[in-house]
């Protein structure tokens, strides 16, 4: 699979949709999208917002390990492609199922992405590590799950308690993505590190949320094609959500 930007998408790809009509691709490269959303979440943490509020503006600032393709008519374990997964297989019993990651990709402060990385995450949704999140509306999905083990810095191994082929269908939702270790959940609440093409900048309630494109040394941050919404994601420099509290306004 081809690595290219990762889409900014939101579990709105229906506003990527009303905005990407072929006017839009005549437009010349760079600027700001704007877009005008419908609600402003409680917080930048994905894992402690329940809606779309919060997901969608900050799906492009962050990765899972694998992602539900964004340009087919509908999703399911077919259209599961990989993001910071390069491949993935089950064990014989089908409850052990390992990921080899991509090797080379960085935090957007600079800091490498480990296996690490993955084991803190799911440790902090499973409400194993020391650190807590505020509200954990996803904890029940992981039931199953007993533990993440890591082989090396780009290997890791989700071991469920009872065979659960669609287990992966839980880590490719927009609801997933990959928390770095040495971040706290409560500075991911004001401002997010993630790997994704975009970088967080600004969070004003209410107001709006802005995210300005990822650059790593000179080169786009990694990702995935995923398809046409990509040639989206590549146009623009900066975005802007412009918040509406109110439906009416």
């Amino acid at each position: 699979m081809k690595r290219d930007l990762r889409v900014l998408a939101a579990a709105g790809s229906l506003v990527l949709a009303f905005l990407t009509g072929d006017a839009a691709f005549a437009q010349k490269l760079g600027g700001t999208l704007k877009i005008y959303f419908f609600d402003s979440p409680a917080s930048m943490s994905i894992h402690e917002e329940t809606t779309a509020a919060g997901q969608g503006p900050m799906m492009g600032v962050f990765n899972n390990l694998v992602l539900y393709r964004q340009d087919v008519p509908q999703s399911g374990l077919q259209s599961i492609v990989p993001d910071l997964a390069s491949d993935w297989s089950w064990d014989e019993d089908k409850t052990q199922l390992t990921f080899r990651l991509r090797e080379g990709i960085n935090w957007n402060d600079g800091r490498p992405f480990t296996a690490k990385d993955v084991l803190c995450t799911w440790d902090l949704l499973t409400g194993k590590s020391d650190e807590k999140l505020r509200i954990n509306p996803r904890k029940a999905w992981y039931r199953n799950l007993d533990k993440v083990t890591a082989n090396g810095d780009y290997e890791v191994t989700f071991h469920v308690k009872r065979p659960q082929p669609a287990f992966i269908a839980l880590l490719a939702s927009g609801f997933s993505p990959v928390y770095p270790c040495h971040v706290s959940p409560r500075d991911m609440r004001a401002h997010p590190i993630g790997t994704g093409p975009f970088k967080f900048v600004e969070f004003k309630p209410n107001e709006s949320i802005k995210v300005t494109r990822n650059w790593i040394t000179g080169r786009r941050a990694v990702l995935i094609s995923t398809g046409s919404n990509t040639r989206l994601s590549g146009m623009y420099r900066r975005a802007s959500w412009l918040l509406l509290p109110a439906r009416s306004t």
